[in-house]
C-alpha cells in the first residue's frame, strides 16, 4: 500500500462527518427520549428513564460501515454487512437511517426531527427495537443476540453469488467462540469462480465485556501468523487519531477490494487453479472511542467501562448530565442535520444510491431473489410394494435417486445445496454423488474420489457448527438446501436452531421480509437403531428441542418407509419460513406402503393402518 493516504482533504472531511452524523445518531439511541438535536440545553425530562444499550463496539461498526460505504461507490460493488459483534445494533440502525432505507422502510420513522425522536426512543425499548441487528434490521442476515456465526453466514451468502462481497465485522469477543475460530477455514469452500467473496474485518477494541480479549492481547505478529495461516493476507488498521485512521482504513479497503478482483479475474479469466489467499482486515480501535476519555480521573475510552454506557445518568448522579451534553455535542449536529432535522445534502450525496445501500441489498432480504426449485415428479422415484412388508429398501438410498435428479435440474440455476458434516456418504445419499462432486479447494491427492472447488456438496468440513451456518446464509439470500446429518450428532446445534427459529418468528409478522426457503435436516444414523456406538452417541432430544419451538415455525417427520419419506421430503423442499425435520433410516428395512398410500399418509399427518392394527 502506498505511504500516501488515498483521501484528498475533501474526501477525508466528508468521511468524518459521516461518521460523526453515525456516532451521535446512535448515542441518541442510547440516551435520548426528546430533544433529539440539542436545539435547546438537554435537561434530565430529554433522557430516557433507564437507558438500555451498549457503546463499546458502536463507533468502531459506524467507522467500519461508513469506509464500506465509499469503496461500494468508488468501485460499484454489490456488498452487503453482516453484523458479528452481539451489541452493535445501534450503529447499523444509524447507518440505515443515515443512508435513508430506514425511512423507507418504516416511514414513521422519518428522516426529520420527529422521525430521529422516534429511532431514538424506540431503541432497546418494549415494542420497539433490540440493541443488537434482528430481522426487523434492514440489511441484516444475522441475529446479534447468540455469537459465532456472522463468518459462516457470510460465506452463505456468497455461494453461488459471484457478484457479492460479504463484509463480515468479527468483533473480538466474538473471535474467541467455537464457531467463529473454525469459520475462519471457509476460505477452503469458496470457488473464486462461482461464489462471491468473503471480507472479514476483525474487530479489536481489546475487550469482551469486563476482560480483555486474547486477540487483542497478543502480539501484532502472532494475530498475522495465525491468519496466514488459516490462509488469509492481514492488513492493520491501528490507532485512535480519526485524521489518520480514516487515511489508513481507505488504503486497506482500496488493497482489499482490488486484491478480491484480481483474484476473481485470474479465476474467471485465466483459469487460475491455485486456492487463493483472501485478503481481510484487522481493525484495532479503542472501546467506545470519541466517548469522554475519563470520569473524575477513572479512565472510560479504551477500557471495559464503555462496554454498555459510557455515563450513568439518573436522579443519583444528576453532575454527569452536562457531561452527556458534551459528549454528545462533539459530534456537531447543528453541522449535520439541516432545519428539519433530515441528513444535510451533503451527507446525502455520499450513500450509495438504491439497492447499492447495504440496507437495501436484496441479498439481504433474500425472499426478493428467491425463486422456486426445479423438482421432478417423486412419485417416480417409488418403491413397488406387493403388500406390506414384502419389500425391503434403504430408504435414504431411494432418497438419493431424487436428490441427484433435484441438483440436475437445478444445475444452471445454481440455487441447491447439500451441506453435511462428511456424512452425505455415510448416509447412503450416494446416488446425488453421481451428480455433482463434494466442494474442496484445499489439496487433492491422486486418491481422492469426488473432490472438487466446484462441487454443490458442502460435506467436506467435520462441523455440524458451519454446515447449519453455511446453510442459514444460503437461506437468507434467497437458496434452496438441506443438511443431512446424524440425528445422534445434531443436537451440537440446538442453540443455532433456537435463534433461527427466533429469526423466522420475527420475521413473519414484517411485511417488508419476503418468504425464504425452509430449512430442512434430513437426520439418519437414527438414535433407536444404535448406528453410533450405544448410548455415549446417541441422544435423541435433538426432537424434544425442536418441539418445543412455535408450530407455526417448526415441523417434525418421521417417515416410515422409502415413499413416504419421498412425499415428505418433496414437500419440506418446496415448503417456506419453516424448520423442517426429517428423521430416517439408512439400513435395508421392510417397506410398508405403496406411494399412493405413503402420499395419503403423509397428506393427513396421522392416521391408523388398519392391516396393522385391532381398532374397528
Amino acid at each position: 500500500m502506498s505511504k500516501k493516504g488515498p483521501l484528498s482533504p475533501e474526501s477525508l472531511r466528508k468521511l468524518d462527518a459521516w461518521w460523526r452524523a453515525s456516532n451521535y445518531l446512535a448515542a441518541g439511541q442510547l440516551y435520548l427520549r426528546d430533544n433529539p438535536l440539542l436545539r435547546t440545553p438537554l435537561k434530565p425530562e430529554h433522557l430516557k428513564h433507564t437507558p438500555v444499550g451498549h457503546w463499546g463496539t458502536v463507533p468502531g461498526q459506524n467507522f467500519i460501515y461508513t469506509h464500506l460505504n465509499r469503496v461500494i461507490t468508488k468501485y460499484d460493488l454489490n456488498m452487503i454487512y453482516v453484523c458479528g459483534p452481539g451489541h452493535g445494533g445501534a450503529a447499523v440502525l444509524a447507518q440505515t437511517y443515515l443512508e435513508g432505507t430506514y425511512s423507507e422502510i418504516y416511514p414513521n420513522v422519518s428522516q426529520d426531527e420527529e422521525g430521529m425522536r422516534k429511532l431514538f426512543q424506540q431503541f432497546s425499548f418494549p415494542g420497539g427495537v433490540g440493541s443488537h441487528c434482528a430481522p426487523d434490521t434492514p440489511g441484516s442476515i444475522n441475529e446479534g443476540g447468540e455469537l459465532g456465526y456472522s463468518l459462516a453466514h457470510a460465506f452463505g451468502a456468497v455461494m453461488d453469488n459471484p457478484d457479492l462481497i460479504a463484509a463480515c465485522v468479527v468483533g473480538d469477543g466474538e473471535a474467541e467462540t467455537a464457531p467463529l475460530a473454525a469459520a475462519w477455514h471457509g476460505n477452503k469452500f469458496l470457488d473464486p469462480v462461482g461464489d462471491g467473496a468473503v471480507l472479514p474485518i476483525l474487530h479489536l477494541n481489546g475487550y469482551k465485556n469486563a476482560t480483555p480479549s486474547l486477540l487483542a492481547r497478543i502480539s501484532p505478529e502472532e494475530v498475522e501468523d495465525f491468519f496466514k495461516g488459516c490462509g488469509w493476507t492481514p492488513r492493520f488498521v491501528e490507532g485512535d487519531d480519526p485524521a489518520q485512521m480514516h487515511q489508513k482504513m481507505a488504503a486497506a479497503l482500496d488493497w482489499a477490494v482490488r486484491e478480491i478482483q484480481r483474484i476473481q479475474e485470474s479465476a474467471r479469466s485465466f483459469g487460475e487453479t491455485e486456492r487463493p489467499r483472501w485478503p481481510m482486515v484487522v481493525f484495532r480501535s479503542p472501546k467506545g472511542w470519541t466517548c469522554p476519555k475519563e470520569v473524575d480521573g477513572v479512565p472510560l475510552e479504551g477500557t471495559s467501562r464503555v462496554h454498555q454506557l459510557p455515563l450513568a445518568v439518573d436522579d443519583a448522579h444528576p453532575e454527569v448530565l452536562p457531561l452527556l451534553e458534551e459528549w454528545l455535542r462533539s459530534y456537531h449536529p447543528e453541522e449535520l442535520f439541516d432545519e428539519a432535522g433530515a441528513p444535510v445534502s451533503a451527507l446525502r450525496a455520499m450513500a450509495p444510491q438504491g439497492a447499492r445501500r447495504m440496507g437495501s441489498n436484496p441479498h439481504a432480504n433474500g425472499g426478493l431473489l428467491l425463486r422456486d426449485l426445479r423438482t421432478p415428479d417423486f412419485s417416480k422415484y417409488a418403491v413397488a410394494v406387493p403388500a406390506p412388508g414384502e419389500a425391503e429398501a434403504e430408504d435414504m438410498a431411494e432418497l438419493g435417486k431424487y436428490v441427484k435428479d433435484v441438483l440436475k435440474l437445478n444445475q444452471k440455476a445454481k440455487n441447491f445445496r447439500i451441506f453435511s458434516p462428511d456424512e452425505t456418504m455415510s448416509n447412503k445419499l450416494l446416488a446425488a454423488l453421481e451428480a455433482s462432486d463434494r466442494r474442496w479447494n484445499a489439496d487433492r491427492l491422486p486418491s481422492d474420489e469426488g473432490l472438487s472447488p466446484s462441487g454443490r456438496i458442502l460435506d467436506g468440513m467435520l462441523s455440524e457448527h458451519m454446515c447449519q451456518g453455511w446453510l442459514e446464509g444460503y437461506l437468507l439470500t434467497g437458496r434452496h438446501g438441506f443438511l443431512n446429518s446424524y440425528e445422534a450428532f445434531i443436537r451440537i446445534v440446538d442453540s443455532m436452531v433456537s435463534q433461527y427459529a427466533k429469526w423466522l418468528k420475527v420475521a413473519s409478522p414484517l411485511p417488508w421480509r419476503q418468504d425464504i426457503a425452509s430449512l430442512n435436516y434430513v437426520l439418519s444414523s437414527n438414535v433407536w437403531q444404535q448406528d453410533q456406538n450405544g448410548f455415549t452417541h446417541q441422544d435423541p432430544g435433538f426432537l424434544d428441542h425442536v418441539a418445543n419451538k412455535k408450530a407455526d415455525v417448526v415441523r417434525l417427520y418421521l417417515p416410515p418407509d422409502a415413499n413416504c419419506l419421498l412425499s415428505c421430503f418433496d414437500h419440506c423442499i418446496k415448503s417456506r419460513n419453516y424448520i423442517n425435520v426429517l428423521v430416517t433410516s439408512k439400513h435395508p428395512r421392510p417397506q410398508w406402503l405403496t406411494m399412493d398410500e405413503a402420499i395419503k399418509h403423509c397428506t393427513h399427518g396421522i392416521g391408523i393402518w388398519q392391516w396393522a392394527s385391532n381398532d374397528q
